[in-house]
């Protein structure tokens, strides 16, 4: 299906990110937000007031059934993700599914096979990598200005709250990994490729939730990544990409860069783009455009990649033995 304009979009679940989400939409031209589905209709109905949603709707299933809506972004918690994912496919509707996109990198790749087969759009909403001056890094080291690109080093973390549930509560999938280590993974992946050796350490809870945690990553080129992540300490969240003829520079927080810092030797070039809203809305520019295009996948947001950094994480959290937050949580 092509989609003209405005895109339409559902918003499944009411939580923090899906605030975050619908006040980015509301700064996209030609894109609007028709519906909002929860558990409780009163979170629904609030929902909608406060952001201009058309309609509220007291359960995922009349969201996803609602023919008005062109396509829903799931701000579940990552371990519903599996779940609320085939519920929106099964109705028909194109998927933007926050990140992590599952528990397990199984489960992406049949997510990924199911969207093929019944051609929908999908993508998991790693708006990083729409954000403007890491694609603008990308471009400078694909150019080679910073000459072979031999470490990666970057790091994010943050105190989680008590009361959130979805950070210590195995049955939501709580990781830190997940939750944001996937940026700085994601980062590494994006700059690096695909490692051919991973090396990992962590620290579980009792409850099986991995708390704090570091990897160093090795591949064909001879390059390293070193990464961290954490959801009970305080980071600087920086990152570092180097090459033997110069380095980016990325101050906290690198994975929503507002601008960076080219150094060749003692020459420091300052680059800022502009990144409208918190940066959600270049993510929601790209499923627009990919929408409107008939297409199903994006060059942006590659499933490819998405897939293969569930593998890598998959790999991780079996290394640092955190044995309760995967294969059974939230089946």
């Amino acid at each position: 299906m092509t989609i003209t304009t405005p895109v339409r979009w559902g918003i499944l679940a009411t939580g923090g990110i899906a605030e975050k989400f619908a006040n980015d939409l509301a700064l996209v031209a030609d894109n609007e937000l028709v519906a909002v589905g929860s558990r409780r209709i009163e979170a629904a109905r609030d929902f909608a007031d406060r952001h201009g949603a058309t309609r509220a709707h007291g359960s995922y299933e009349e969201l996803v059934a609602d023919p008005d809506v062109d396509v829903v972004y799931v701000a579940t918690p990552h371990g519903r993700h599996l779940e609320d994912v085939r519920l929106c496919f099964a109705a028909g509707k194109h998927v933007l599914c926050e990140k992590a996109l599952t528990l397990t990198a199984d489960d992406s790749a049949a997510l990924v096979s199911e969207a093929a087969e019944r051609g929908l759009f999908f993508a998991e909403a790693m708006w990083m990598r729409t954000n403007p001056n890491v694609r603008r890094m990308l471009e400078i080291v694909r150019s080679g200005d910073l000459g072979d690109v031999l470490q990666v080093r970057a790091e994010l973390g943050f105190v989680g709250r008590p009361d959130v549930a979805r950070l210590w509560d195995v049955a939501l999938g709580a990781s830190s990994l997940l939750d944001v280590g996937i940026y700085p993974l994601t980062f590494a992946h994006m700059v690096l490729g695909e490692p051919v050796r991973i090396a990992a350490a962590g620290v579980v809870s009792d409850t099986g939730v991995d708390l704090s945690g570091g990897a160093t990553l090795t591949y064909p080129s001879g390059a390293v990544a070193s990464i961290a992540w954490t959801q009970v300490a305080l980071g600087d969240n920086r990152a570092v990409i180097a090459g033997d003829r110069g380095r980016i520079e990325v101050p906290g927080r690198f994975h929503h860069a507002d601008g960076f810092t080219v150094v060749r030797g003692d020459d420091r070039e300052e680059v800022a783009l502009p990144v409208t809203g918190r940066g959600y809305s270049h993510e929601i520019e790209e499923v627009a455009a990919c929408l409107r295009a008939g297409a199903t996948t994006s060059a942006v947001l590659p499933l490819d990649e998405t897939v293969s950094i569930q593998r890598q994480m998959d790999e991780i959290l079996q290394q640092v033995d955190a044995p309760a937050s995967r294969s059974g949580a939230a089946r």
